[in-house]
């Protein structure tokens, strides 16, 4: 990438067409909005998110392994203890 001089720097201005059979989900967040201000800043916002992750900032929570939840100690003559004794083991 390029360092920009904070002398230099100067507003983009795009425009551009997009169709639903480009980007399905893109259109149809985006069609949500009337024509102007929303639907733009919707747009700047949906493109910062896409950097952020793209970037690593952003992770993805539902790939991760998930820790069991702990929901305290188990009753006494509750089953709890002893489910998983004859479950597979952990080398298995």
């Amino acid at each position: 990438m390029t360092e920009v001089n904070s002398k230099d720097v100067q507003p983009i201005r795009l425009v551009f067409e997009l169709t639903r059979a480009d980007h399905p989900r893109l259109y149809d967040d985006l069609v949500r909005f009337h024509k102007g201000t929303k639907r733009v800043n919707r747009l700047r916002v949906l493109a910062y998110d896409g950097l952020l992750a793209q970037t690593g900032v952003f992770v993805r929570t539902e790939n991760l392994p998930q820790l069991p939840e702990v929901q305290g100690e188990p009753e006494e003559g509750s089953g709890d203890v002893t489910n998983d004794l004859f479950a597979p083991g952990l080398m298995d």
